[in-house]
């Protein structure tokens, strides 16, 4: 028999217990108290410290009786979270309306395109011939009013499909100008500023790259994106989303008055948008107020928080082709590309529910401006904003010990590893250590309630996702305590 000490690894072997009759006392799994390597939450070794915050940590799951003074207190506190809603009345019917309006265009390019049962059977192999697949393709393009669309599993993420179409349109000796500020970080790696060299970055293969910086109020410098375009400036990246920053997200607006500069100076152009977070944020997508490309990925708003991965890449059709070719190969085409039937099935009841979750998820932003504004921190959007509306909400926590507080209770009210205590780690494509609560059923799917930030000054948490708002009531209710 192994000692008394002796600690079992995985996640459902008894730690430290003695005797033949003795009943498991604690439950260790390796990656608690370092949730940002999500890749070890089971599994390994557990360390002392492990055991020691398990075993000091009370537990979470609250002792509830039906005594009518439990039931009063309770009554007392939903009641102070949900003083804070009654201000929010004029923005969730803001919301309410573009609901309305972006179920009604993806219902009518579902009927567009007749989409029926026969659709969802799959292929496999090369996936020749998927009428499925291509019809999913067809839906996306009419949804964003864009000459083609392709809709591929085989994308591991937004950051990939992002990659696959600036390759696609950036040549040696071409420039790459991003015109809303520094791009999100894992594209740091994708363009060659930060990370090895040689290791096939679009530096490597001689792409120059420039920054417009943001004005000091975090909006684009119209008044200098003309004068910032060169001769050998072929793609401008705008990201739509904030990012990793602490600035407004763009309007649609916005991506048109960008679009409108550039093709009045140098019509070549080409202006592709980083779309990740912006699906079913307003009434449009990008590609629709002249955007040539626009890229994101299937398990952000898309997939409503039921598609188990992939991406999408939505604009020009010569584009569009190229950006796939880039995925695979060249000369594959578009015709190819296997996808089971039940992954098939979820693109297209994800797409058909994306209105719906994005404006929960709006609205449990609106209610976390409105709850953190009051108690007077910074945030972004800021608490009474109207629009545009935007799916991430950044709050400035002023340190890592607050931010990893609020992380903490985000991660206790998720579904998945609500045991685990986040803490900040190495997680690749980030250049500072990270923090993430994510507790979700799909890995990275931050359509469902998240929340995460590096660690770095002014530490800020970036909250996305929610099916429901009441996942979100239920957090700021465990935070105003």
């Amino acid at each position: 028999m192994p000692p008394s000490s002796w600690l079992w690894r995985g996640t459902s072997a008894p730690v430290r217990a003695t005797g033949h009759n003795a009943r498991p006392r604690h439950h260790i799994a390796y990656g608690e108290g370092r949730s940002s390597n999500r890749g070890r939450w089971s599994g390994g070794q557990s360390t002392d410290a492990d055991v020691a915050m398990q075993r000091s940590e009370p537990s979470q799951t609250p002792h509830l009786d039906d005594s009518r003074e439990d039931r009063g207190a309770r009554d007392d506190k939903n009641r102070d979270v949900w003083s804070y809603m009654s201000s929010l009345r004029g923005e969730f019917d803001a919301i309410d309306r573009m609901v309305a309006a972006n179920l009604a265009r993806v219902q009518a390019a579902f009927r567009a395109h007749r989409v029926g049962p026969h659709h969802f059977t799959g292929s496999t192999g090369y996936g020749h011939g998927d009428l499925g697949r291509s019809t999913l393709d067809d839906v996306m393009a009419t949804i964003f009013e864009a000459e083609a669309a392709a809709c591929r599993v085989q994308f591991v993420s937004g950051t990939h499909a992002i990659a696959a179409g600036l390759f696609a349109c950036l040549r040696p000796g071409d420039e790459l100008l991003a015109v809303a500020g520094n791009p999100y970080d894992t594209l740091e790696e994708v363009i060659g500023t930060r990370g090895e060299t040689d290791c096939g970055s679009l530096m490597d293969f001689g792409v120059s790259y420039r920054t417009l910086d943001l004005k000091a109020d975090g909006t684009v410098d119209f008044e200098r994106l003309a004068g910032s375009l060169r001769p050998e400036t072929k793609v401008a990246l705008v990201q739509r989303s904030c990012g990793y920053a602490l600035r407004p997200t763009l309007s649609i607006a916005d991506i048109e008055r960008i679009v409108n500069i550039i093709k009045a100076t140098r019509p070549g152009i080409l202006v592709l948008v980083d779309n990740c977070y912006g699906e079913m944020t307003a009434e449009c997508e990008p590609t629709a107020v002249g955007a040539d490309l626009c890229m994101g990925s299937f398990i952000k708003n898309p997939g409503a928080t039921i598609v188990t991965g992939g991406g999408y890449v939505a604009g020009r059709r010569d584009l569009v082709e190229r950006a796939v070719a880039r995925m695979s190969a060249p000369g594959v085409g578009m015709d190819a590309g296997s996808v089971p039937g039940e992954t098939l099935r979820l693109m297209f009841q994800g797409l058909s529910m994306c209105p719906a979750t994005v404006g929960e998820a709006l609205k449990g932003g609106r209610l976390i401006a409105e709850v953190f504004g009051s108690n007077g921190y910074r945030v972004v959007p800021e608490r009474g904003h109207r629009g545009p509306f935007s799916f991430i909400t950044a709050i400035e926590m002023q340190s890592p010990e607050a931010m990893l507080e609020f992380c903490q209770i985000v991660q206790r009210n998720s579904p998945i590893g609500s045991y685990v205590r986040p803490e900040f780690g190495v997680t690749p494509g980030y250049a500072d250590s990270v923090v993430f609560a994510d507790g979700s059923f799909v890995d990275g799917s931050t359509s469902e309630m998240t929340c995460d930030g590096p660690s770095r000054p002014p530490y800020v948490v970036y909250c996305q996702g929610g099916f429901a708002l009441a996942q979100w009531l239920n957090v700021l209710d465990e935070w105003l305590k």
